[in-house]
């Protein structure tokens, strides 16, 4: 095939039609966080801006006709704020050996730690080869924008693997998913699990449900601005209360509820009428993806049953392979979701420093496959239900 990549600095400059034919092809389970809806929604919004921090720097395939053939998500950043893969380390020891760590390019969905395709072609006869032209278009950005590193987080396992062939760091960490065993009913799920963590969820319920709440999951049109307005509250107090500024404003959660509200399940607590908590999940093809949560008052076990159980439920019900937990927890463990390894390439354009991360992450890959083999043996399951998660 004869190609053509060039960047772009914002999704104006592309179609959604030829975006989401790249990011959604039929034979991919849907993955809402890398359609153009919501990647255009941070855009439109202000919440992933130049001014923010995440300058696009989008990586377009094309045919010599002009026909878009793949994409990759990419922002140009001079900072590691959003990101969730941590480099800051990495940023401070280059600085201090007399590089230029900023600005580097980010190949990611912007605050969202969630796996997904960053090299986004749709159904073809060759997709790898148009994956190494994405990836190749990458480096090349990097050059021509004097940018230190290209970074590509969250990826799938498959691809990591894949393009790491070419030049590519390779880098893993943690996270924490559920997987749904072909579970009926959520008294299936407690079923599998060994007694002393089965009794452990069921006494988190009972004392959620017995604050005298009201708990409800909505989704597309039961979704309204006032559930919005409530949730954005829960959202600035979570944010002032663990990292200062939060990165998604108001306007955000309008537009992903105005074009992709059929993606969203909200679940909103209320007591006496009156709303104060609420998480956030995104509903994909096969995975529900927890997001965000926040409350303005706080009750025993609230976030258990909330963020954890009412996202299984829904999984459940709707037959969901898996649920998505989010960054961080191995308090989730106990809660059923079991370690799960992520997945991310990173290319340093100097080769000294390079060499030096290279044999870092050697280490860091051994360290994280131990961990996770250590969490599996402590798996909330009985003996030879579930599985390792990993």
């Amino acid at each position: 095939m004869s190609a053509v990549i060039r960047t772009i600095s914002s999704l104006n400059e592309i179609s959604g039609d030829d975006w989401d034919r790249c990011a959604n092809p039929a034979s991919r389970a849907y993955n809402p966080f890398i359609s153009y809806s919501f990647l255009h929604a941070l855009e439109v919004s202000g919440s992933a801006t130049a001014e923010t921090g995440w300058h696009g720097c989008h990586v377009i395939l094309e045919d010599t006709a002009g026909a878009v053939e793949g994409v990759l998500p990419c922002y140009l950043k001079p900072h590691s704020s959003g990101e969730y893969v941590f480099d800051y380390g990495w940023a401070e020891a280059y600085e201090r050996a007399g590089g230029r760590y900023y600005p580097k390019l980010q190949a990611s969905v912007p605050f969202s730690p969630v796996t997904g395709p960053r090299f986004l072609v749709p159904d073809c006869e060759n997709p790898a080869h148009r994956k190494r032209l994405l990836a190749e278009g990458a480096k090349l950005a990097c050059e021509k924008l004097n940018a230190s590193s290209v970074h590509i987080t969250f990826l799938p396992e498959a691809d990591w693997r894949e393009i790491g062939d070419d030049g590519w760091l390779r880098r893993t960490d943690t996270q924490f998913h559920w997987h749904n065993a072909e579970y009926r009913t959520f008294d299936d799920f407690l079923a599998s699990l060994s007694s002393r963590k089965r009794k452990n969820i069921v006494r988190e319920r009972r004392i959620a449900h017995g604050h005298g709440l009201t708990i409800e999951r909505l989704t597309g049109a039961d979704i309204t601005e006032s559930h919005w307005d409530a949730f954005y509250r829960f959202y600035l107090e979570t944010g002032s209360r663990k990292w200062g500024t939060p990165y998604l404003n108001r306007q955000f959660f309008s537009l992903i509820g105005q074009t992709i509200a059929n993606d969203i399940m909200l679940v909103m607590i209320a007591r006496d009428g009156r709303l104060i908590g609420g998480a956030l999940n995104m509903i994909g093809g096969d995975t529900l993806f927890g997001r965000n949560w926040g409350a303005v008052e706080h009750y025993d076990c609230l976030h258990f049953e909330a963020c954890y159980y009412q996202a299984i439920e829904f999984a459940i019900e709707r037959g969901l392979a898996s649920v998505e937990a989010g960054a961080q927890g191995p308090h989730k463990l106990a809660r059923g979701y079991l370690p799960k390894t992520t997945y991310s390439l990173h290319y340093l354009a100097d080769p000294r420093f390079a060499r030096a991360v290279e044999d870092y992450l050697e280490h860091e890959r051994s360290a994280v496959a131990q961990d996770n083999k250590m969490l599996g043996a402590h798996s909330p399951f009985r003996k030879n239900d579930g599985d390792t998660g990993n």
